[in-house]
C-alpha cells in the first residue's frame, strides 16, 4: 500500500496516532514495532506511548503480541489490537475498561471485533502459546460488550479495504 500500515492515515491522522489517542484512558499504551521500526516511530507524532521493538517480526503477529505482553507483564488488564483496525472509537475503549480484570470483546451487530481486553490469566496463556493467538482466545468465553462502533470490524488489509474505510469516514 506504499507505506507501513501504522503510517497510513484516516481523516488526516496516522493509524498509529489514532489508536494511541483511542487508548488514552489506559494507564499505559505500548506500541510494538516490527519491520520498518525506526521509520514508523519517526512518523508517529504522539509520544505518550512506549515503543517496544519485536526483534523477530518475521515470526508473525503472535510474536509481536508476546513482546507487548512481556513489556507489561504486571498489568491486570491488557488491551490488544492490530494497527490495521484504525477506526476503533475511544468510547469503545472506555466501555471495555469497565470490564477490566476479565476477558472481554466488543460486539457490533452480533459480530465480535477489536480491541480485545485480556485478564492476567489469559495474557499468561498467550505468552506461552506456540501456535497462534486465535487458538488461545477461542478456547475461552469472553464477556461480550455490545457497542455502537463499526470500527471494531474495520480490518484494513489491502487497498480495497483502505479505500472503503476512507470513503465511509467522510
Amino acid at each position: 500500500m506504499g507505506s507501513p500500515k501504522a503510517l497510513l492515515t484516516l481523516n488526516g491522522v496516522s493509524f498509529a496516532d489514532g489508536l494511541i489517542s483511542a487508548f488514552a484512558p489506559c494507564d499505559e499504551v505500548v506500541v510494538v514495532l516490527g519491520h520498518d521500526a525506526e521509520r514508523i516511530r519517526s512518523g508517529i507524532f504522539l509520544r505518550t506511548a512506549r515503543f517496544v521493538v519485536n526483534p523477530n517480526p518475521e515470526r508473525g503477529q503472535l510474536s509481536s503480541l508476546q513482546c507487548g505482553l512481556e513489556a507489561i507483564s504486571d498489568a491486570d488488564a491488557i488491551f490488544f489490537t492490530p494497527v490495521d483496525y484504525p477506526a476503533i472509537h475511544p468510547r469503545t475503549v472506555r466501555l471495555l475498561l469497565a470490564h477490566a480484570g476479565t476477558f472481554a470483546m466488543p460486539r457490533f451487530e452480533g459480530r465480535r471485533g477489536h480491541p480485545v481486553l485480556l485478564d492476567r490469566k489469559l495474557a499468561g496463556e498467550l505468552l506461552l502459546c506456540e501456535t497462534n493467538a486465535r487458538d488461545v482466545i477461542r478456547a475461552h468465553d469472553p464477556v461480550y460488550v455490545d457497542v455502537d462502533d463499526p470500527g471494531i470490524l474495520e480490518d484494513v488489509d489491502d487497498p480495497v479495504s483502505y479505500a472503503r474505510l476512507q470513503e465511509c469516514s467522510r
